[in-house]
């Protein structure tokens, strides 16, 4: 593997680990700034994810846009270099406002996911794109085990000590980008940076009329909202209903994170080879709505350990969606997609946190009308089979491989 590749997958990884991080010390952390009980950090949980995707949602298509203009290597250096200023904000925040500032910051230098995409498909035939997205799948999955894993064992150092690991590995990955990344931008096609393109809402309107992207755009966003109930309430479900540890919470991402890694770096080139792009959006729905509701109603945690591959066999759907689209779109607008499906997936996550996590408070809460800490897990099992339906009412010729 080429070394350029190798520093987007860590780049992918850090900007997964801008949200997996934080998640095992969560709880404790915001309760230590701002004190309250478990439902009440959930609400401010949900209130602060919103938030990061917020600036993902209205910066993902601007850093595509600047690298479609200026090149893909300023924009990662760039971001790479501000993310580690962030964290260092984080580690010394006292208060819960300056911890909202420190995810409004790590929000917008997390978009380059965009431009790390766009930067796969500049270097990738057509016919290979579906399953080289699956190495930003990868990517990210490492960053859901780092993050939460480096979250939980470094917790018992105190809740600061994970962030100034990350500022470490922000700083040396944007060193190695450096010395390793050349441009993939051709002077002749680079386009100019236009507001109305970079615009979130435009860019995924604009895309949306091309034929055949506006139904897959839908299903890649509404999946999105469902399996972000996982880093949206994990931390609060695993305490409530498991009695989970900070450091448990932190391995069991870590888990999750190593299955999606394995599905996305490995298991989905031989299951594109075997159903084709088509069924392997349908096998991943499937899979992900047993996932939902078995976790949803489970008691044990060693069984909801023992599901988590089946959880992330769900991992397959969008590298697949990425490669129907990609091949859909022109060369100088690779960027333009990965941007706008980069804020499809942030819009997901400013709705997602607020559902899941005030579904959880609602049915754990003292005035709740059944104890039902699963309550967010049907809410996702319900979403994934309206998006099942949705897939299914595309013509199959236009998502076939």
């Amino acid at each position: 593997m080429r070394p350029a590749v190798i520093f987007i997958i860590i780049t992918i990884m850090i900007d997964a680990m801008g949200i997996g991080l934080i998640i095992p010390v969560m709880p404790d952390l915001i309760r230590e700034v701002n004190g309250g009980d478990l439902s009440h950090a959930a609400l401010w949980g949900g209130i602060m994810a919103t938030t990061f995707a917020v600036m993902q949602f209205l910066f993902g298509p601007v850093m595509g846009g600047l690298s479609d203009r200026y090149g893909r290597r300023p924009v990662l250096l760039l971001a790479l270099v501000v993310m580690a200023a962030d964290y260092v904000l984080m580690s010394i925040a006292g208060s819960i406002w300056l911890l909202m500032v420190g995810r409004v910051i790590g929000g917008i230098t997390a978009a380059t996911h965009a431009t790390a995409s766009a930067y796969i498909a500049d270097i990738s035939k057509p016919e290979d794109r579906a399953a080289n997205f699956g190495l930003i799948g990868a990517g990210f999955g490492v960053g859901f085990v780092v993050g939460p894993l480096m979250g939980g064992v470094l917790a018992e150092y105190g809740t600061r000590a994970p962030f100034w690991a990350a500022t470490v590995l922000a700083m040396g990955n944007a060193t190695l980008g450096w010395f390793v990344l050349k441009e993939t931008v051709k002077k002749e096609n680079r386009r100019r940076f236009e507001w109305r393109r970079a615009n979130p809402l435009g860019a995924i309107r604009t895309l949306g009329h091309l034929p055949g992207i506006r139904h897959l755009l839908v299903v890649y966003f509404i999946y999105h909202v469902a399996f972000a109930v996982y880093p949206s309430v994990w931390a609060y479900f695993g305490q409530e209903r498991y009695g989970w540890s900070p450091a448990v919470i932190g391995y069991s991402l870590g888990l999750f994170g190593v299955m999606m890694a394995l599905v996305q770096a490995g298991l989905i080139r031989v299951v594109l080879r075997q159903f084709g792009e088509r069924g392997t959006v349908l096998a991943g729905h499937l899979f992900s709505i047993l996932a939902f509701g078995v976790i949803a109603v489970v008691t044990s945690g060693t069984v909801a350990l023992i599901l988590t591959p089946l959880a992330a066999l769900a991992g397959v759907i969008p590298p697949a969606l990425q490669g129907i689209m990609s091949r859909q779109v022109a060369a100088n607008a690779q960027g333009e997609l990965q941007g706008a499906l980069s804020s499809s997936t942030a819009l997901a996550m400013i709705i997602s946190p607020m559902a899941m996590t005030s579904a959880f408070a609602y049915f754990t809460g003292s005035g709740a009308p059944i104890y039902l800490p699963g309550a967010p897990f049907l809410l996702a099992m319900s979403l994934a089979i309206v998006s099942l339906f949705i897939f299914l009412s595309r013509p199959a010729a236009q998502n076939m491989a």
